[in-house]
């Protein structure tokens, strides 16, 4: 198969279907019962519902007609990875938060990311229950867009430019997006190190989204996590200004690691780039 490379400019246009796309997944997930929805568990133990999916299917045929010659990564088709991935491809969680779904909570989000030669390009986090979505490219900045659902679509609104927040004053205290399922003591503690921290529980990937409109500073995972958890959020975030490394401030890479899977053992996601030489 001959290796495709898209650059930020073809990325952008494929922003707009893309962003149509990932919002009819979204308009998919509300539309499950989630009292009568059939929940199974895999391997790993973690959940999968008929919202996973439904939304699963509806990225898949889009993107099988939008852009048919990219390779596709998602969560619920890893048996068809071939990793190392060349060139292009797209990283996909449809439903991420699936603990805080069956839950009843409105933090979950669809993610969708495009990576080129390793490193997430374009990013798509949306958060269907919310009517907020959050998008960029890297280099060409980011954006916040409000959509309202209904009962057959969702009508997006205008978008607004991000931009993540600079390092805060000596004195002024550190916002930490904290998750409410996954917490881990090395997380805890790396938070404690920043002054007058101020902990946010936030679900799912939403935490990418507010250290990329500047309402966090900091979102510590140290812990394993998959790949498509994070590639959408990494690139929204590096496309407003900030940065996401491995817990040792390096680059992070994406559909390299053949030998262990698909698994990000550690990552910082800092509002401000400058604060990574502060770590």
């Amino acid at each position: 198969m001959q290796v495709r490379i898209i650059d930020a400019e073809a990325a952008s246009g494929l922003m707009e279907p893309l962003t149509a796309l990932v919002v009819k997944a979204g308009v998919a997930i509300l539309a499950v019962n989630r009292a009568a929805m059939r929940i199974e568990g895999k391997q790993d133990g973690s959940p999968v519902t008929e919202a996973d999916l439904a939304a699963d299917r509806i990225i898949a045929d889009g993107l099988a007609q939008l852009a048919g010659g990219i390779p596709t990564l998602s969560e619920e088709r890893t048996q068809l990875a071939s990793p190392p991935f060349q060139g292009s491809f797209f990283l996909i969680d449809p439903l991420d938060g699936t603990k805080e779904f069956v839950a009843g909570r409105d933090e979950f989000t669809v993610n969708l990311a495009l990576v080129t030669e390793g490193v997430p390009l374009l990013g798509i986090v949306s958060a269907p229950a919310l009517g907020l979505l959050w998008r960029g490219i890297v280099g060409l900045g980011a954006e916040r867009v409000a959509f309202l659902r209904v009962w057959i679509g969702a009508a997006i609104g205008a978008a607004e430019p991000i931009h993540t927040r600079k390092l805060p004053a000596r004195g002024e205290p550190w916002i930490a997006a904290v998750s409410r399922s996954h917490g881990d003591p090395r997380s805890e503690a790396f938070i404690d190190n920043r002054p007058n921290a101020v902990r946010r529980t936030v679900g799912s990937a939403v935490k990418f989204g507010r250290i990329a409109e500047g309402s966090a500073d900091i979102y510590p995972r140290f812990g394993p996590t998959s790949e498509w958890d994070v590639g959408a959020g990494c690139a929204v975030v590096t496309a407003a200004g900030g940065k996401v490394t491995d817990g040792s401030g390096g680059e992070l890479r994406f559909g390299q690691r053949s030998h262990t899977g698909f698994i990000i053992p550690e990552f910082i996601a800092w509002g401000d780039p400058q604060a990574v030489d502060c770590y």
